[in-house]
């Protein structure tokens, strides 16, 4: 068996009687990921090529790592196109797609990882699957469609580049703040971990124009208004300063969301969960089209003017708001482009380079993820398997047709051949209560054990299909995405939390 230490070193393992020497040189391997970013107000696409190399080398354990992404090709940034104002033009995005994939010069089936991410009014269950079915022809192997206010927060905040600040400032507690047409999607990071997020109905197509007066306000802001028992509605005319008094006040939520001071008020344009950080914020940081309304770093993007919409008038307020002057403002990388940078250069794990998998029934994707935690206590953790297959079971196939569900076991001390036996013995009996043995028994580890786990199950159980990844990091009720297996015997990974706006 493999010999696995706290060095995380191994020279060489015994399996089946015999014994096998490793021995890893460095490997450079080039894969492409794609970004496609579907807005309330803008469609992006941006395409990605990752650079991975083993960095371990010799008889150490492989470590495959992403050490080089560059950016190869920048869409242009479209209105996104809509049949109304929350329903997608599928088709048409579809069209889009294809010609920016012409534009780029790649094919479908060069894609290797990346996502499809699907934000603001547009993010509905609905767009969501029609989106996946429709691009699929576009998507090579692995690019998934996803969605969610907290993913979406999380992902721009690394495009951005708030993430990368949040690193290098490891002291500083920073908020990136992504407005766009629809939602302020928040991400807090602290030296590179999140702290937390939350998710506002502010934006710049909550009202929209028509000609002199108001075409269209979205409901959240309507519920708003109702509160304030304004007379303000759909086809009135308006002063500048009734909009002025919205936008002022959709800053002053903003503050005080940072501070996670909400008034009962600012709840109508709360979309989810409160700010669920404890951290005290020092600065900062906005992106998405508003943030491009502030900044202005795209010369060749339409006139903001020209969306008839409360965009300038928004960015406006939040650089004159005095409840926003507390805090450090630090400029972005990028402004309207940062969650699809995010999403085709971010999203992307990999997994560790000795791990077991059956080739043919990769790729999987939407996988759901039920979180075993030993708790570094072994005999504990080998206590509760039983019962939480029978709870994943219950909440991932409850009506027995062969839904598919992850296992990640993590906080398992050092173990050894026996330890490995005991687990391996327990999780098999354990799934005897799933109907379906057909599908692949996933498992995925946060420490590195999935070469030995996998190849145990095989011994004892050799007809038992097994996708077993290590070195991943993800939380139950997570959603996994695995690729196929690259030249470097690692598999991409992308993490998503795959909620929807109802």
């Amino acid at each position: 068996m493999q010999t696995v230490n706290s060095d995380g070193l191994y020279v060489a393992f015994l399996f089946f009687g015999r014994w096998e020497m490793k021995h890893l040189t460095p490997q450079n391997e080039e894969i492409i990921s794609a970004g496609i970013d579907i807005g309330t107000s803008t469609t992006k696409i941006v395409i990605s090529k990752f650079t991975l190399m083993n960095m371990a080398g010799g008889a150490h354990m492989p470590r495959i790592e992403i050490i080089n992404k560059d950016i190869i090709y920048r869409s242009p940034i479209f209105p996104t196109p809509l049949v109304t104002s929350t329903i997608v033009d599928i088709e048409a995005v579809d069209e889009l797609v294809r010609l920016e994939y012409i534009k780029a010069g790649i094919r479908p089936e060069d894609i290797k990882t990346g996502a499809v991410i699907i934000t603001g009014e547009t993010a509905t269950k609905k767009n969501a699957e029609e989106m996946i079915h429709h691009l699929s022809d576009y998507a090579g192997e692995f690019i998934v469609a996803t969605a969610g206010a907290d993913l979406e927060g999380i992902i721009a905040a690394k495009g951005s580049g708030a993430y990368e600040f949040s690193k290098i400032s490891r002291s500083r507690v920073i908020a990136n703040i992504d407005i766009g047409g629809g939602t302020a999607n928040v991400a807090v990071y602290k030296a590179g971990k999140l702290c937390g997020t939350c998710t506002l109905h502010i934006g710049g197509r909550l009202i929209r124009f028509s000609d002199d007066k108001i075409g269209k306000i979205s409901e959240p802001i309507k519920n708003l208004l109702h509160e304030w028992k304004s007379d303000l509605k759909e086809g009135r005319t308006f002063s500048l300063t009734e909009i002025e008094s919205i936008t002022d006040y959709m800053a002053q939520v903003i503050g005080r969301m940072l501070k996670r001071e909400l008034t009962a008020t600012d709840k109508n344009l709360l979309l989810g969960h409160e700010p669920n950080w404890n951290e005290c914020i020092n600065a900062i940081m906005f992106s998405g089209g508003i943030g491009e309304c502030i900044y202005q770093y795209e010369k060749n993007s339409s006139d903001p003017q020209s969306f008839n919409d409360i965009g300038m008038i928004l960015a406006k307020s939040l650089t004159t708001a005095s409840s926003l002057s507390d805090w450090e403002w630090i400029r972005p990388q990028e402004t309207v482009r940062a969650t699809v940078l995010g999403a085709g250069a971010h999203t992307t794990e990999i997994s560790g380079a000795t791990i077991e998998v059956e080739k043919e029934d990769l790729p999987i994707k939407n996988l759901p993820v039920y979180e075993i935690c030993f708790e570094n206590d072994f005999l504990k953790g080998i206590k509760k398997i039983p019962f939480a297959i029978k709870e994943a079971i219950d909440m991932y196939d409850s009506y027995n047709e062969g839904q598919n569900f992850s296992i990640y076991f993590s906080k398992i001390p050092h173990i050894g051949f026996k330890e490995v036996h005991q687990l391996v013995d327990c999780l098999l009996n354990s799934m005897k209560q799933v109907k379906h043995s057909d599908v692949p028994l996933v498992i995925v580890l946060e420490s590195d054990l999935a070469k030995v786990v996998g190849q145990t199950i095989k011994m004892i159980q050799p007809k038992q299909k097994i996708i077993c990844i290590d070195q991943i990091q993800v939380e139950h009720g997570d959603y996994l995405d695995i690729g196929q297996v690259l030249q470097t015997n690692v598999v991409p990974v992308v993490i998503k939390t795959l909620t929807f706006h109802q």
